[in-house]
């Protein structure tokens, strides 16, 4: 194996003790989230472990790589001093490239601390991506493929996009302004919705703006991605029959979303099917062989050999997002299921919400 292909990934705890208990099961059972938040701030970064056996399908290349946690919790990161943060992450970063790592993949919320990673990038040897490109092509794909599935079809569908503004959310409304008739961008600042309804304009969907999250309540498909640290959506904001893509982390979706309202589809994201017999050396949540969509971005420019920074800073481009996802597709990246509040839905929950949704129209 060519180990000179190489790349490291940064996690770090967004559900505290569960988070901490995957590393750690006596520490993740005794300390509070609040003491967890606490000594994290004095936590170096954390070598978890090493990966290997992803293998190009394209090329046969294989690929090794390490995942590194920052020990920062979101509330962490938002409570310090962004000094602090971008510190404690260019020690993670110091300590990918003493592993050898060739490129650095900044996962969850180090991703948007800040300035999105061009501070981190300038201050490390190493190439440094987000991920961000990829996450928007897996976060469309997931809409288009969870619409068929309950059998929504795009060219009637209303659409809206949450955290519209943000550097997620503004791409992936630009992608499905061209998909749906009607796309409602939903943020917290008007003059920032306007500014990314001019990019939307001129394809298929009218477009509107709005500052209240109630209005996503007429909405068929709803993709959600913004930096709050807390649940922004809630049972009453869904109509019967809807389908949430939560991209964010945390997210953005209540849990009490899944307990009470049994007749609308929330898949997180997409879930990414790596190519080879991986081994993550890692249980962070998915099913084996399966990763996050930054992750896998991270995955695949390695394997191309594009060792430079990619999707760094707030502004991800179009062209940026069909060259990672035309990348991923030649290496054997591929979009495998999705989940729901941290368990893999099936096709017979899918099925199950058709019903529900079917009847509650029914006795609206």
């Amino acid at each position: 194996m060519d180990t000179q292909d190489t790349f490291a990934f940064i996690i770090h705890p967004i559900d505290p003790k569960k988070d901490v208990s995957r590393k750690w099961p006596l520490l993740g059972k005794l300390l509070t989230e609040g003491q967890i938040n606490f000594f994290s701030r004095f936590f170096p970064p954390v070598y978890i472990s090493e990966i290997t056996k992803i293998r190009s399908e394209a090329t046969g290349k294989e690929l090794r790589g390490w995942f590194i946690a920052c020990p920062f919790t979101p509330k962490t990161m938002l409570r310090l001093p962004v000094e602090t943060v971008y510190r404690k992450l260019v020690a993670c970063g110091h300590m990918a490239e003493e592993l050898g790592a060739r490129l650095l993949g900044l996962g969850a919320y180090t991703s948007v601390v800040g300035d999105a990673g061009v501070t981190i990038a300038q201050r490390l040897e190493v190439p440094v991506t987000t991920g961000d490109a990829y996450t928007v092509y897996m976060a469309v794909e997931a809409v288009r493929e969870a619409a068929r599935r309950m059998d929504i079809p795009l060219d009637s569908a209303s659409t809206a996009v949450v955290g519209a503004t943000g550097t997620i959310g503004r791409v992936c409304a630009q992608i499905l302004a061209g998909d749906v008739p009607d796309l409602v961008l939903v943020g917290r600042r008007e003059a920032a919705l306007h500014a990314v309804r001019d990019t939307c304009t001129g394809h298929k969907a009218q477009v509107r703006t709005s500052v209240d999250i109630t209005s996503i309540y007429d909405a068929d498909l709803i993709l959600t991605v913004t930096s709050a640290i807390t649940a922004i959506i809630e049972p009453q904001h869904l109509k019967p029959g809807a389908v949430v893509c939560d991209v964010a982390r945390p997210r953005d979706v209540s849990v009490q979303v899944a307990r009470r309202r049994d007749d609308v589809l929330v898949i997180e994201g997409g879930m990414v099917e790596v190519p080879g017999p991986v081994d993550f050396g890692f249980n962070f949540g998915f099913p084996p062989g399966k990763s996050y969509a930054c992750m896998a971005e991270t995955m695949a420019l390695a394997l191309e050999g594009r060792y430079e920074d990619y999707s760094v800073g707030k502004h991800i481009s179009l062209a940026q997002v069909y060259e990672i996802g035309e990348i991923a597709d030649r290496h054997g990246f591929r979009l495998s299921g999705f989940r729901s509040f941290e368990r893999a839905v099936t096709d017979d929950q899918i099925d199950r919400v058709r019903e529900r949704a079917h009847i509650a129209r029914q006795q609206r």
